[in-house]
């Protein structure tokens, strides 16, 4: 005899931001890409709290900067210890690659300008999702330090499809099967770009490959 499963829920995405159209926009974007997953929406970071507590089934949070009971990175600090390991891509209407590298830095999976299509969010989350960290391209004029930026042109190719791997969530070991070659190659190819690039870890590079326009296509 079988009993009756309870029903299962399906994966959620919390969209938290204190202006009602853009979090519909942003919810209607997801449903009509992602049908299949639920869409949560809060207009306070209390509320947004609230919904990640007690939804429990998260797939992702996609969280505005600036809500108006909480601005900056101590918002996005308490929305990351709330969710765990669930990746939250912080949705701002600042550009600036300060702001982003921060954000980042401190934990967010992905950083999506306000005014980006609506194909670049679907992007956006499916990179997310599938482990990686998503950065758009920053013009020059707004990177402090272009220096970074012109050494991505010293690369060598091979060293770019190892960013491009990096930049698509992949491990050591998958970079190298993927490119057919030892792990340890691609732990060599990983500290040469590091060098190069002067930055500090992966995460970090992953920013600045990112900002240079270095994606994961």
């Amino acid at each position: 005899m079988l009993h009756n499963q309870p029903p299962t829920h399906p994966d959620a995405i919390l969209v938290v931001d204190d202006h009602a159209l853009v979090r519909h926009g942003l919810a209607l974007v997801i449903k009509a890409n992602r049908p299949d997953i639920a869409v949560h929406e809060a207009g306070t970071l209390a509320e947004g709290l609230r919904v990640a507590r007690s939804a429990g089934n998260l797939s992702a949070v996609l969280y505005d900067l600036t809500l108006a009971d909480s601005s900056g990175l101590p918002g996005l600090t308490a929305m990351m210890k709330a969710v765990g390991r669930t990746p939250v891509i912080v949705v701002s209407g600042q550009t600036d690659s300060n702001t982003m590298s921060q954000c980042i830095m401190a934990g967010a999976r992905g950083y999506l300008p306000k005014g980006s299509q609506a194909d670049v969010l679907d992007h956006a989350l499916a990179l997310v999702l599938a482990g990686g960290i998503y950065a758009p391209a920053i013009p020059a004029s707004n990177v402090g330090d272009p220096q970074p930026y012109a050494i991505l042109g010293e690369l060598t190719s091979r060293q770019r499809d190892v960013l491009r791997l990096l930049m698509a969530g992949r491990s050591n070991k998958e970079i190298a099967r993927a490119l057919g070659v030892l792990e340890g190659t691609i732990k060599v190819h990983l500290r040469s770009i590091m060098m190069k690039l002067k930055v500090r870890n992966r995460t970090h590079l992953a920013i600045v490959a990112a900002q240079a326009g270095v994606s994961a296509d």
